[in-house]
């Protein structure tokens, strides 16, 4: 079992930045891959970003590659989004979401199905 909760939304104006974090409680945590979703009121839940099990890899949607960047601490375990550069278009509930992963070095996770456990999501909203 991994309990997630994030951390670390708001109000931003565009251009500006937002730090999320996620908490994981559960002693496996370093067996999972960790994702970012998001999901704009409307839409459905699209991916943002993915860590492998050992932080060596990772994999962005293309709509935040090089505004975002995903990071993770295993001893502490948390994983981070640094969003900068932010746009309107980024508003959104985002979720922080693990993935059981067999090998650590594994970070192709791009559907909402390759993971096990969700958190509640935090909301982030970027005016114009």
């Amino acid at each position: 079992q991994v309990q997630l909760v994030e951390s670390g939304g708001g109000l931003v104006q565009a251009g500006g930045s937002l730090r999320l974090s996620c908490a994981a409680a559960g002693r496996t945590f370093s067996t999972y891959a960790m994702g970012w979703f998001r999901q704009a009121p409307g839409k459905e839940r699209e991916f943002v970003a993915v860590i492998s099990r050992s932080g060596g890899n990772t994999n962005y949607a293309d709509s935040v590659k090089g505004r975002f960047t995903i990071s993770r601490d295993n001893a502490k375990t948390t994983v981070d989004l640094q969003m900068n550069s932010l746009k309107p278009e980024d508003t959104a509930v985002y979720y922080c979401a693990a993935a059981y992963a067999a090998f650590r070095d594994s970070y192709y996770f791009p559907r909402s199905s390759d993971y096990d456990y969700w958190g509640q999501g935090t909301q982030v909203t970027v005016s114009s």
